[in-house]
């Protein structure tokens, strides 16, 4: 699987620019993210790592307008994030909150489609590119409650899908699933990323996923969270869940990347609620 490499000229599809969260506690506030400032580019599959706690939960939703940014700004296609963009769609870890359990895979997949107002012709048939590409064509009149973890996580990504966003975030997508489905989540995460050309902002705990995944790695630290550093992660391509981790360089990124987290769980600052952590 080849990486779609924007060319160099390109402005970042996903900007965020001296961002900064607080949360207002005990009528004082509390600064959870501390101007943080990086960029995303169109075709790139960008990890934010971290200590737990860190924010990194925080970032997202600020990032998908389900929370406001406290100062600074955050961009897609240079359009200031004020609101749930709708050139992004969220996978969240809980794929068992997402789905609605009364509606077939085939329904549910096809929910965000609705406001599109897409000819039913249309809408079929991201339907059926969808679930086919995440290997579910044939469940289209299951139930999500009759499908394993991982393949109702697939069926989430896939509702993803069939909305056709510029930007996918996931949100510890593949932290609910057996080691085996989230190795092949993640070779799916590089499939969709080259099949459909997608941007894909990914936050997880798990420092070999972000390595194995990721054209680059975002890592926060302390607290208010800052970011410490940014990787390039420049293995070979394609990657190969034996091979690709078999490699010295990938070894030595993810100790770096372990040493810089530890390092970041230095706590500067006390968080007064378990909300604001998050």
């Amino acid at each position: 699987m080849s990486n779609p490499q924007p060319a160099a000229a390109s402005a970042p599809q996903l900007v965020i620019e001296h961002l900064s969260k607080s949360y207002t506690v005990g009528g004082g506030q509390v600064e959870v993210i501390a101007d943080l400032t990086f960029s995303v580019q169109a075709g790139e599959i960008v990890s934010v790592v971290g200590p737990s706690g860190i924010g990194k939960t925080t970032l997202l939703k600020c990032l998908t307008g389900l929370q406001s940014i406290t100062s600074g700004i955050a961009t897609i296609d240079g359009k200031p994030i004020d609101g749930p963009p709708e050139e992004m769609a969220l996978v969240f870890q809980e794929y068992t909150r997402s789905l609605m359990p009364w509606l077939t895979v085939e329904k549910n997949v096809r929910l965000p489609l609705k406001h599109l107002r897409l000819p039913k012709a249309e809408a079929d048939q991201r339907v059926r590119t969808a679930l086919t590409s995440v290997g579910l064509d044939h469940a289209l009149d299951r139930f999500p409650w009759q499908l394993s973890g991982g393949m109702q996580q697939r069926v989430a990504i896939a509702r993803a899908l069939a909305y056709r966003p510029e930007v996918l975030v996931m949100d510890e997508p593949f932290a609910s699933v057996d080691a085996q489905t989230r190795f092949e989540l993640e070779d799916l995460c590089l499939k969709i990323r080259d099949e459909f050309g997608m941007t894909i902002l990914l936050v997880t705990h798990d420092i070999d996923e972000s390595v194995y995944l990721s054209d680059r790695v975002v890592v926060l630290g302390h607290r208010p969270a800052v970011v410490t550093r940014i990787l390039d992660i420049a293995l070979p391509e394609p990657r190969d869940q034996i091979t690709t981790r078999a490699l010295h360089e990938f070894a030595e990124l993810r100790t770096e990347i372990f040493e810089l987290i530890r390092a970041g769980a230095i706590v500067t600052q006390p968080v007064a609620t378990a909300e604001a952590e998050r």
